[in-house]
């Protein structure tokens, strides 16, 4: 048994099976980010729109911009537009967009007078594909709209010859690594394959997949780059929040990636019930780390319920109508122990080579 302990300077805990201690108490994951923004160079905002800017001048559009909803890729759109670009904006809809997210895209992309192309999911497809991933009993059932997401913006990107996709990923809000245990590689197109074969073997025609030869192919034979526009600007979330809110009739959500009505109840219940993790530890020890909020507001936090106690009942059976469970499979769901993904197959053994072989030639 693991006695427990939390950093002294972040809110990680021993929930984060690899996490250690120095001798003041911090733990590894917090000395990571702090040691990385010590080295890490202020990235140049001039250069990288001059760059954008010559290598797409003739093109309609010279950028694409993912938008959940949220508040990173919401106000990364805003800055886009300032520094005078010409982006497409690309949503994913899964099925599972709350009116919330919907009513924020549709009043920031009317606003902006921007371009928006959205990717509209096969939701027989997708809803196979969950229950596929809830078979298996691993950890990342968000991977199956991670990878889809990856695959639809490359798409777009080459459609258009855009050289460019500026994310809202950002070191301020999610800079702290996610721990290994908790979610999975995102460019794992077998390990998809693989788990749906093995459940619901649906037909995966026309289906976006992104793997890493169609990542390696988009960078360095497209040239195609993923850039985190938000870490070349000074971001704080809480001042982005409110111009948001003032400017675009923006509704705020109550922790980062609520925008998914999915996300929300997977975050806040499935992830705490049947793995023991509260992903609201990464992303508050983030803001703790970049000077947001104090350690003390975090922990108060974290304290909080991660879910509205008076709306879970009428989500849980939101939740079990849509995806057609009764509440005895859910339970036998959530009672049943968790798998690696690497129990399947899997392409990470891959993502790892090439990275050892691009750090050792560059």
């Amino acid at each position: 048994m693991i006695e427990y302990k939390i950093c002294k300077r972040c809110i990680m805990d021993t929930t984060a099976i690899d996490i250690n201690f120095d001798e003041k108490g911090n733990c590894n994951y917090c000395n990571d980010l702090v040691n990385y923004n010590k080295k890490s160079y202020k990235k140049n905002i001039d250069d990288l729109i001059y760059k954008i800017k010559k290598n797409n001048s003739k093109n309609e559009y010279d950028c694409i911009v993912g938008l959940s909803g949220g508040v990173d890729s919401a106000w990364t759109l805003v800055k886009v537009l300032e520094y005078g670009l010409k982006p497409l904006a690309v949503h994913m809809d899964n099925g599972w967009n709350t009116e919330l997210a919907q009513n924020n895209i549709h009043n920031l992309v009317k606003s902006l007078n921007v371009d928006l192309y959205t990717e509209v999911l096969d939701w027989d497809k997708y809803s196979s594909l969950m229950k596929s991933f809830f078979s298996s009993d691993v950890i990342d059932i968000e991977l199956l709209y991670d990878n889809a997401m990856f695959a639809s913006n490359f798409m777009q990107a080459n459609k258009y010859n855009v050289k460019f996709i500026l994310a809202g990923t950002n070191n301020s809000t999610e800079g702290l690594r996610i721990p290994k245990k908790w979610n999975w590689y995102k460019y794992d197109k077998k390990n998809i394959k693989d788990i749906n074969s093995k459940f619901e073997n649906i037909k995966l025609e026309n289906y976006p997949k992104f793997s890493t030869f169609d990542y390696i192919y988009s960078r360095f034979i497209k040239n195609v780059k993923w850039i985190s526009f938000l870490d070349y600007i000074d971001y704080n979330k809480f001042d982005a929040e409110a111009k948001l809110v003032k400017d675009y009739d923006f509704k705020p959500y109550l922790y980062k990636h609520y925008e998914s009505f999915f996300t929300k109840f997977y975050q806040s219940y499935i992830l705490p019930v049947k793995f023991n993790v509260d992903k609201r530890r990464v992303h508050l020890s983030s803001l703790i780390i970049s000077g947001q909020i104090s350690r003390e507001e975090a922990l108060k936090n974290i304290d909080k319920k991660p879910y509205n106690q008076e709306t879970l009942n009428d989500d849980f059976d939101y939740f079990l109508k849509k995806m057609s469970w009764s509440k005895k499979d859910f339970q036998e769901y959530l009672n049943r122990p968790a798998k690696n993904h690497d129990f399947y197959k899997s392409e990470l053994y891959l993502w790892e080579f090439a990275t050892k072989l691009y750090n050792f030639i560059k």
